[in-house]
């Protein structure tokens, strides 16, 4: 009688494992069937909508604010932001809820112009001048027609600087990893040399050692003014086009960027 329930122990055991893999790529493929591409203008082949589609998923769930790309032909002719705007009211944009955290990159092919947002979460990470920032990045592939190229790095910059503290500077040199790794293996050499100079012991003798006081003295001393100088520049003017943000008819508030490509 054991050994009969225990063969059904064995099996039943078994049959889970065979199963699982089945069930895991369910859940897997419910979570990546969300839409986050809307690709209205056709700039985009089959694959390089599904790759984007997957990485958007991935950092979308990172960063609990869903990354949303927008491409149109615009043939209403309507603002870009109010594009935008109306999109989400329609769409109910968000990863946690309708109308919820989201960042969004809008592309007008009527007008030219590109319109990037952030809302709840994101309008807190992304304000303009990280919008801004985004869009400088991007604005020569997009004028360039590398639409996947410029569509990636709208994600992954945004990822990014949604990882960096509101209000600081997500392009400070302190937050680039080449000057990160020169830091530490400058640190970690002035370690080894200061390990190396100490294990020499210490010297005793100096050039005081065997100085006479008694005969030796300064002959001389002379401070000379020279001149000083004064350098003026003009202050270069910000010629970015910007847009600080608004609000949706639906009442949702959001910061912005605009700009042509």
């Amino acid at each position: 009688m054991k050994s009969k329930n225990g063969r059904k122990r064995i099996m039943a055991v078994f049959t889970l494992f065979l199963l699982l893999p089945f069930f895991t790529n369910n859940a897997t493929a419910a979570t990546t069937t969300k839409q986050r591409v809307y690709d209205e203008a056709n700039l985009l082949n089959q694959k390089e909508r599904t790759q984007l589609e997957e990485m958007a998923e991935k950092y979308s769930v990172k960063r609990e604010t869903d990354f949303i790309i927008l491409t149109t032909k615009n043939q209403e002719k309507k603002d870009v932001e109010k594009y935008m705007q109306d999109f989400y009211d329609e769409q109910g944009l968000g990863y946690d809820q309708k109308h919820g955290n989201t960042a969004i990159l809008t592309v007008d092919m009527s007008h030219r112009e590109i319109y990037l947002a952030g809302f709840y979460k994101a309008k807190t990470y992304l304000d303009r001048h990280r919008l801004d920032l985004i869009r400088d990045k991007i604005t020569s592939d997009l004028s360039a027609k590398n639409y996947f190229d410029a569509f990636q790095t709208f994600i992954t910059t945004a990822d990014r600087y949604m990882g960096i503290k509101p209000g600081v500077d997500p392009e400070n040199i302190l937050f680039k990893l080449w000057f990160q790794l020169a830091v530490s293996i400058g640190m970690g050499g002035g370690v080894v040399w200061l390990m190396t100079y100490n294990s020499g012991g210490k010297v005793t003798i100096h050039e005081k050692t065997y100085e006479d006081p008694k005969t030796s003295k300064v002959l001389e001393r002379r401070d000379q003014y020279i001149r000083t100088s004064t350098t003026k520049w003009k202050k270069p003017k910000n010629n970015s086009k910007g847009g600080s943000g608004g609000i949706t008819g639906g009442g949702h508030s959001h910061s912005g960027s605009r700009g042509s490509f």
